[in-house]
């Protein structure tokens, strides 16, 4: 196990440093001259070529490169060419916001996804009920959930607020719930969806049927031979699932007002503020790769076959 647990660390750091690149070099080739932005409405060319100097814009790619990744690891971010402030400033705050959203969403995916999936596979008279369910919830983008809660839960009946994130633990449960929701909604019914599948094919499996012919108890067969043997797959989608949060995070923070991660990278990226888009596109990639290589750590505890398998 400790072998895995460190192929699995090499991995995340090779994918690491092969995103930064990617990062770096994607905004590097991108049209448009950030000193242009710097410079205002005074444009000239000793103007742009001591903004070069002075934010070593002239310096070659591979020293920019190592300055900024370097300095990644150190904690700095750089410095924002639009609020002129330093990056770790202007994200600090918007990180809890993301932080505390994608969280909440993720007990919703993972407490009512697998919740409903357990039932569907077990229980065949409310089996159909939910798969319909689950198949509007599929089909139903973020951004229309979003539309339909603040309707609904915001304007209509008032029960919450329409935008920001509140302050404090409470406040923030009471804005973020339906941000929460809207983000949850067609991840709760891909997960529910998945675990019904996985349990209904251990059902009818060979050992399954050997246990009970021997007489051992029903919820017996259940917890040892069913849902023991389902975990794999739906703890893979599961830490899919929960990674996948980030990206359709953006749209829910634009649709409540958010002042979140998501929010603030589509802003600095129309204002083509190099630094904080690079700093959120690595983060955001980081969380990615760390949730998927904990999937993997918990599916090779689960079962040992797996890690047999990568290491060779």
């Amino acid at each position: 196990m400790a072998r895995f647990v460190v192929q699995r660390l090499i991995s995340l750091v090779l994918t690491l440093f092969v995103a930064s690149i990617v990062i770096y070099g994607a905004l590097y080739l991108a049209p448009g001259d950030p000193a242009t932005l710097l410079a205002g409405g005074h444009i000239t060319p000793q103007i742009i070529a001591e903004i070069h100097k002075q934010y070593h814009l002239d310096d070659p790619i591979w020293v920019r490169y190592w300055d900024w990744l370097s300095g990644f690891l150190h904690g700095n971010l750089g410095q924002s060419f639009v609020y002129r402030e330093p990056v770790t400033t202007l994200l600090a705050p918007r990180i809890g916001n993301t932080l505390f959203l994608v969280s909440y969403a993720s007990i919703v995916i993972l407490i009512v996804g697998i919740g409903l999936g357990i039932i569907a596979g077990l229980t065949r008279r409310i089996s159909f009920g939910i798969t319909v369910g689950t198949g509007v919830g599929l089909a139903l983008p973020s951004f229309v959930a979003a539309i339909l809660l603040i309707t609904v839960f915001a304007v209509d009946l008032g029960w919450f607020p329409v935008f920001g994130a509140g302050v404090g633990f409470t406040d923030r449960l009471w804005h973020l719930t339906l941000p929460a929701i809207a983000l949850a909604i067609s991840w709760v019914a891909y997960v529910a969806q998945l675990t019904r599948t996985s349990i209904r094919e251990e059902l009818v499996r060979e050992h399954v049927e050997t246990a009970r012919s021997r007489g051992i108890p029903e919820n017996l067969v259940v917890r040892r031979h069913v849902l023991r043997n389902s975990w794999i797959p739906i703890t893979t989608v599961a830490g899919l699932t929960v990674a996948g949060l980030i990206a359709g995070d953006v749209v829910v923070e634009e649709a409540f007002g958010i002042n979140g991660l998501g929010s603030f990278l589509v802003q600095a990226t129309s204002q083509k503020d190099v630094a904080v888009v690079q700093s959120i596109a690595l983060l955001l990639v980081a969380v990615f790769v760390v949730v998927n290589a904990i999937v993997d750590v918990l599916n090779g505890a689960l079962d040992p076959r797996l890690r047999v398998t990568t290491s060779g």
